[in-house]
């Protein structure tokens, strides 16, 4: 009889040394730095729980649709929103929508990262919000979609708090964008090495 060892271990480490190069490394739950004029924050994304949000939300990271773009809404102890606006309050074009993932459990409690979206609770595309404190009515329930949280932040709610504090005014029809753009300069992948 062979030792438990070599009938245990052995044939669990061929199965290892076959993978692909890089196929153990894969991040269930990635981060992200959203560089802004204001500082940076860093985000975990929860692949893990709201899958299709995730993967949304890194291509348009991968493709650069985000630099530039502003933080256009911002409602002191409420949220912050941004992602799909220039300085000028030019909308950028977006691709096709995501399905609603709100029904994950997870809450929109301070700190967390959510899709924005219009009435119909399929139509988030490119902007998210940041929740400035925790918003638990915009979480889903019975007879009521609700906002997808797909990530929360891990460093930078600083940022985020001083954000929520800047001069807002109308612009054609737009409340509450701030008087001073406040620019996401880029939002990357972060390494772990």
């Amino acid at each position: 009889m062979k030792p438990i060892f070599q009938r245990l271990f052995l044939p669990l480490l061929a199965v290892l040394l076959a993978l692909p190069a890089g196929a153990g490394n894969s991040q269930p739950n990635p981060q992200v730095v959203i560089e802004t004029t204001q500082g940076d924050i860093t985000v975990r994304l929860f692949r893990d729980k709201a899958p299709a949000t995730v993967e949304n939300f890194l291509q348009y990271v991968d493709d650069g649709f985000y630099d530039g773009t502003i933080f256009h809404r911002v409602i002191p102890n409420f949220m912050i929103q941004g992602g799909g606006f220039l300085p000028d309050m030019t909308e950028k074009p977006t691709g096709a929508p995501v399905l609603n993932e709100s029904r994950n459990r997870l809450h929109n409690i301070r700190g967390t990262l959510a899709m924005a979206r219009t009435s119909d609770p399929d139509s988030a595309t490119a902007q998210f919000f940041i929740n400035q404190r925790t918003n638990l009515k915009l979480d889903w329930m019975p007879g009521q979609p609700g906002y997808t949280v797909f990530g929360e932040v891990t460093d930078g709610m600083s940022v985020v708090d001083f954000i929520a504090t800047a001069p807002v005014q109308q612009v054609d029809g737009h409340g509450d964008v701030p008087v001073e753009p406040i620019i996401i300069e880029r939002i990357r992948r972060k390494s772990l090495l």
